[in-house]
């Protein structure tokens, strides 16, 4: 009987590869006119021109011991391919690294060997306005879809910071598993600087929350930094999250040096963090991100394979999110209160802002409402005579950005909610 991915994750401890990009380094051999086409910087081309060296990486991976390997799809986006002029390759790249991986997984019947399709976070993200939520989800539906059609066993949404990015990701790969007809596990691995937070400012309980929120199979954190930057942030997905907490970190903080960066972590203090994980936080999947190689790989798999996953009893929180932080809808001290001075009918001075065109003074007042003390703002934008999505898409993406608080969207009429 065949063992499908969701059999076993969340019960044994799965180990991931490690790097594929500085794997691909050491391929000196690779010519920029010929193997990369001219667009250099693009790895994925090489799922057409070279898929005898992806699959060279990928057995090496799989020599290693490693359960799971992730396809080199990277950068089949939409984001990434319109810089390369490429973007009418999406679905062929995406297939392609799919079917490589397939068939390099397929050659090992020591124990079940799963493919990872994975997507990137690409160089635009929604939030700031640098590319349309609904194009790109739908370019990512293009590209899971490819994958599915290449034998993915589970979407690895991966390196994700911009959580509106990684939501467009994660609805695109239900539609294209529900349109498929496959069960398939989404995996999201989000990424967190040495700041704290992702790249726009969002900390991990609002990527808890709003991933959650989403159904996803597994929740953690990779690339970014080594592993003892990710302890606090995996801890408190262990303390609240249900499902499946993974960890794949860099070989340590970059080092900059003349000959580039240079990751300092070897195998053996990767494999010493990670079994600390293990034990501490019940991590369902591990494996390595920049920087990690086969020798990372093997120790994880000498140390750690076929292990079962240890027990934690997670207390999920009721919580609502914003860009920036998870709010409790259980407050300590008082109840739940929600700013309405953001609402156009209960509010003249919000009113007569919008119909003003005076945007700043409506992130003005929403302000206000959070420094009062409200835990959430209600916005309603609802006037008769006014175009009502045109006036929410406007208000709800500044404020989704120029104030911390969550947002209740209120509205009479769906097109404007949606």
């Amino acid at each position: 009987m065949v063992t499908r991915i969701q059999d076993v994750l969340g019960k044994q401890v799965l180990i991931a590869d490690g790097a594929m990009g500085t794997m691909l380094q050491s391929y000196t051999d690779l010519t920029l006119d010929g193997d990369f086409q001219g667009l250099e910087g693009c790895n994925e081309i090489l799922n057409a021109t070279r898929p005898d060296v992806i699959g060279e990486v990928h057995r090496v991976y799989l020599d290693a011991g490693a359960d799971c390997i992730e396809t080199n799809t990277f950068g089949t986006n939409l984001a990434a391919l319109r810089e390369y002029d490429i973007v009418e390759r999406l679905e062929e790249l995406a297939e392609a690294g799919a079917r490589i991986a397939r068939a390099a997984a397929d050659e090992y019947t020591d124990k079940p060997r799963f493919v990872l399709g994975a997507i990137g976070p690409g160089t635009k993200l929604p939030t700031l306005g640098h590319v349309r939520f609904a194009e790109l989800r739908d370019a990512y539906q293009l590209q899971v879809d490819a994958m599915i059609r290449g034998g993915i066993d589970a979407v690895l949404i991966e390196t994700a910071q911009d959580l509106l990015q990684a939501k467009a990701a994660v609805i695109a790969a239900k539609r294209a598993r529900a349109e498929a007809d496959v069960e398939l596990p989404i995996l999201v691995n989000v990424t967190v600087e040495t700041t704290g937070t992702m790249l726009l400012g969002s900390e991990i309980g609002a990527a808890l929350i709003t991933l959650d929120a989403l159904g996803v199979d597994s929740i953690g954190l990779n690339c970014a930094t080594g592993p003892a930057e990710m302890s606090e942030h995996l801890r408190h997905l262990s303390r609240r999250f249900g499902r499946v907490v993974a960890a794949m970190p860099n070989a340590g903080l970059p080092e900059l040096t003349a000959d580039g960066a240079v990751y300092p972590l070897g195998a053996e203090g990767l494999a010493d963090a990670l079994g600390t994980f293990l034990d501490d936080y019940g991590l369902g999947l591990i494996g390595g991100c920049c920087g990690t190689t086969p020798e990372h790989i093997k120790l994880l798999v000498d140390r750690f394979g076929g292990r079962d996953v240890a027990p934690r009893e997670p207390q999920p929180e009721e919580a609502v999110s914003s860009l920036y932080l998870d709010v409790p809808l259980g407050q300590d001290t008082s109840y739940l209160s929600i700013g309405e001075r953001t609402n156009a009918n209960g509010s003249k001075a919000f009113r007569e802002a919008m119909l003003a065109g005076n945007l700043d003074e409506c992130v003005e007042i929403a302000k206000a409402q959070a420094r009062d003390g409200a835990h959430v703002l209600d916005l309603c934008i609802d006037y008769v005579g006014r175009d009502g999505v045109a006036d929410m898409e406007e208000l709800a993406s500044r404020l989704a950005t120029s104030v911390t608080l969550p947002i209740v969207l209120d509205s009479t009429e769906p097109e404007v909610l949606r």
